[in-house]
């Protein structure tokens, strides 16, 4: 077979024209689930689909304990919102946005409330408005975002970033997805002394502790399943883990702050009723009055919130989807239109609930992982949310040090996207680096795509080849330029 280079700056190569026009055979559909998921044609099965929703949803369950807790902080007026109303809100909005993403997008990806958004929203937001206009402005940019997927703008853009730079982000999310395992796990500690290294092994030099001891021995338990070629070697990993966790807790009788968040033991009473009284509490424009924050001010709020939701997403909907098979020979991923458009109508979906934002979780990697291909393991993920509206107490029986330990194992393989890079050629190889390396050190996956983006475009500009990247990376330079400089701007227009 003759074979042919994708496109410069990577080592993949395809069938020549003639060979590609003949696909292979797909399996056919033993019946109307599978036809409708497309279960067998892409490679996987019933009970893969069922593993990998169930892996994402135990690597996501912390949303449910974290997110009202992000959310906890006060308005300008001084009113905090209700922490039984804020867990229903955060599941509600994870089951419908999780749940359309699967049944409409067809794709492994799960939504919940975005961490940078509901952290935005209760430090930068809510201390200048009331909660209804914080949640007003989640709306908006839902909505924004929304508009770009319709008309086409956001899939041209993702489609129009050069395949090197998807490999690299894809990178770049794995490290990022085992940078946030290791921390949260305990692993990896900010460091202790301000003068000295920025983190540190354990929180001084050293692990401490049962938690991150259990986290060490679920990851090499997962790695050796995983070497094993044991089928759900990650959920079983967890399984275990979480056994592990409940015999030294109540062994050991370890105090609650021990762990960082869920404690893993059973709740004396597994049922709750949901409550959902900030439903559709919102206020779309106040924060742009007297009244709020201001027509600026809540104007900057949006775009940053626009920029986060719309990168953040689009470079895990790429890393994920690579991972997963769903892209192409080019990095493309059929049906992405929809899949974009579910994730920026989470914005205004998590608005309306009272939950923040919507976004694509990197723990979607975990399922994918696990044997997750179609949409079908994201109504799996779903339908667990829908299930904690009645059964919140248990949200926490897994210990995040646990559900930590599949997110390292998760970064572990998609570094294998390194292959298709040629690290050789200074051209792609710089910005490459640059999005793998910038995502976890700044922990901030918009900062690692805007800065291999504006290198990519320099590097090539510098060369005599300024018309190489073409005019949607020129306009995405441009954007991420800003991106950078917000703060200056800031400051050039008075907001504070």
């Amino acid at each position: 077979m003759t074979r042919i280079p994708t496109e410069p700056g990577t080592t993949e190569e395809r069938p020549a024209e003639d060979d590609a026009t003949t696909p292979p055979p797909a399996a056919q559909p033993k019946n109307a689930m599978d036809a409708y998921f497309k279960i067998s044609a892409r490679g996987s099965t019933f009970g893969n689909e069922l593993r990998g929703g169930l892996t994402t949803f135990m690597a996501m369950a912390y949303i449910l304990l974290l997110n009202p807790i992000l959310l906890g902080g006060a308005d300008k007026n001084g009113m905090h919102l209700d922490h039984a109303q804020l867990t229903t809100a955060t599941a509600l909005a994870a089951a419908v946005t999780t749940i359309l993403m699967g049944v409409v997008g067809n794709v492994p990806l799960a939504l919940a409330a975005g961490l940078s958004v509901s952290g935005a929203l209760s430090t930068i937001v809510a201390p200048h408005t009331t909660w209804p206009q914080a949640f007003g402005l989640c709306v908006i940019y839902g909505l924004m975002i929304v508009l770009l997927v319709v008309s086409g703008l956001r899939e041209k853009i993702m489609n129009g970033i050069p395949l090197p730079l998807k490999h690299a982000i894809t990178i770049g999310i794995g490290l990022f997805v085992a940078l946030i395992g290791l921390v949260k796990s305990g692993f990896i500690h900010h460091g202790p002394d301000p003068y000295g290294p920025p983190v540190s092994l354990g929180p001084a030099g050293e692990l401490a502790g049962w938690p991150v001891l259990i986290f060490s021995v679920t990851l090499i338990a997962i790695f050796i399943l995983l070497a094993r070629n044991v089928r759900g070697a990650i959920l079983l990993g967890i399984a275990g883990g979480t056994v592990v966790a409940f015999v030294v807790n109540a062994t050991v009788n370890l105090p609650e702050h021990t762990w960082s968040s869920s404690v893993p033991e059973w709740p004396g009473s597994p049922v709750a009723a949901p409550n959902f009284g900030l439903f559709g509490d919102i206020d779309l424009f106040g924060a742009f009055g007297g009244q709020g924050m201001g027509a600026i001010s809540a104007s900057v709020a949006v775009f940053t919130l626009v920029l986060a939701g719309f990168f953040d997403a689009m470079a895990t909907i790429i890393g994920v989807g690579t991972e997963a098979g769903l892209a192409d020979r080019q990095g493309r991923m059929p049906g992405l239109s929809k899949a974009l458009f579910i994730d920026g109508a989470g914005g205004a979906v998590g608005g309306v609930a009272g939950a923040g934002g919507q976004t694509v979780f990197v723990e979607s990697a975990t399922g994918v992982g696990d044997g997750a291909r179609t949409g079908l393991a994201s109504l799996v993920t779903g339908s667990f949310f829908a299930l904690m509206l009645f059964f919140s107490p248990i949200a926490g029986i897994v210990p995040v040090e646990v559900a930590s330990a599949a997110l390292v194992v998760i970064g572990s393989m998609m570094m294998s996207q390194a292959r298709h890079i040629d690290w050789s050629d200074r051209e792609v190889a710089i910005p490459a680096f640059l999005t793998c390396v910038l995502m976890p050190f700044t922990y901030n996956i918009t900062a690692g795509v805007a800065a291999g983006v504006i290198s990519y475009v320099a590097i090539k500009t510098g060369t005599g080849k300024w018309r190489e990247p073409g005019p949607l990376m020129w306009i995405l330079t441009a954007v991420f330029v800003i991106y950078f400089a917000l703060g200056p701007v800031k400051e050039l227009l008075g907001v504070h």
